[in-house]
């Protein structure tokens, strides 16, 4: 497994031999913990509390490697995120990959130096995991399946949020998107735009002791928008957007403007949409910008029972809907 030539074999998820090698040579180079290590069919771990959080996802993400990260990175930020937002502090990740036939072991170890970067990086232990293989051309080189567990603080369910509450986002939209449309080389572009793929939970778990705090959200597929109506049809309530106070980086809105694409809608992987009380919004920003993450957090709406659904504010003075994504703009972005 030392040749840099070296590749996945339909032997190396048999269970066998040659998976035993994958798994000692390979994946507990990188990812080993003490839970980990003794390789059972379910691994023991403790939480301190018995109001627990569980939370599941699978990447597809395409292109594998992208400005920012890889599809390792994004999957603990994507499930450690999920957790964050849900008010739980991440201690425990399972993953699983499914390999295409033929993948690279030197790709396929830089994207488990990545996940145990960001592992490191979030304070979360991987304690179970799984290999399959799949026939060449039968996956494109790699799926990952990431399943995380936490201790809940703050519930933050979407009934906690009213009228008058004041929407926040920790930073520039569309970022991600952005990114996995240049990486996948289909429109001559060329612009230094990453994937802003960060765990959350340093940045926002000093919120769980603001009583003002009342939901969060990381707007990955479908965006902000997409989000935002979701939590209106929720709740009932409506939601005003300042088109002007969004922020986004002047790069990303030009090109969303050549594609066609509006940043709103675009995905993201390292920030959140946050309600909070109104007498809360200083003090919430404060932390926020005292943060590397969220030194660009701003006000963008407020919640309202003046109506319902979103309706977003524009430069120009008018105004316009923003409902559920239609058609995705972009698959395959995580």
């Amino acid at each position: 497994m030392k040749n840099s030539n070296s590749k996945i074999e339909i032997g190396h998820g048999s269970g066998g031999r040659l998976t035993r090698e994958l798994i000692e040579k390979v994946f507990l180079k990188h990812i080993a913990s003490e839970e980990l290590r003794p390789l059972e069919d379910a691994a023991y771990v403790h939480l301190k509390t018995h109001h627990s959080a569980i939370t599941t996802d699978s990447y597809v993400v395409r292109p594998l490697f992208f400005p920012g990260g890889n599809i390792g990175k994004l999957s603990v930020c994507g499930t450690v995120n999920d957790l964050v937002v849900s008010g739980a502090l991440p201690r425990y990740l399972s993953i699983g990959f499914i390999l295409e036939e033929g993948f690279s072991v030197e790709s396929l170890e830089d994207i488990l130096q990545s996940i145990r970067e960001a592992v490191q990086h979030a304070g979360v232990h991987i304690v179970t995991g799984d290999t399959k293989v799949v026939e060449k051309d039968k996956c494109d080189g790699m799926y990952i399946n990431t399943t995380g567990f936490g201790e809940v603080v703050r519930t933050l369910h979407s009934d906690n949020v009213s009228d008058g509450d004041v929407v926040l986002v920790t930073g520039t939209i569309g970022d991600h998107g952005t990114a996995i449309a240049i990486a996948r080389n289909e429109f001559d572009i060329k612009a230094p735009v990453a994937s802003d793929c960060a765990p959350l939970n340093n940045l926002l778990t000093p919120l769980f002791d603001i009583e003002g705090l009342k939901w969060m959200r990381d707007p990955t597929r479908g965006g902000v928008a997409t989000v935002l109506a979701e939590l209106s049809g929720s709740t009932g309530f409506g939601i005003e957007v300042f088109e002007d106070q969004v922020p986004v980086r002047e790069d990303v809105r030009f090109i969303s403007d050549m594609l066609g694409y509006d940043p709103l809608y675009l995905a993201n992987e390292g920030k959140a949409l946050i309600i909070v009380s109104k007498d809360s919004t200083d003090k919430i920003l404060d932390i926020l910008k005292k943060h590397s993450l969220g030194q660009n957090a701003a006000i963008i709406g407020h919640i309202t029972s003046d109506f319902r659904r979103v309706k977003l504010r524009t430069r120009i003075g008018g105004e316009r809907l923003l409902d559920l994504l239609e058609e995705d703009l972009l698959p395959r972005i995580c």
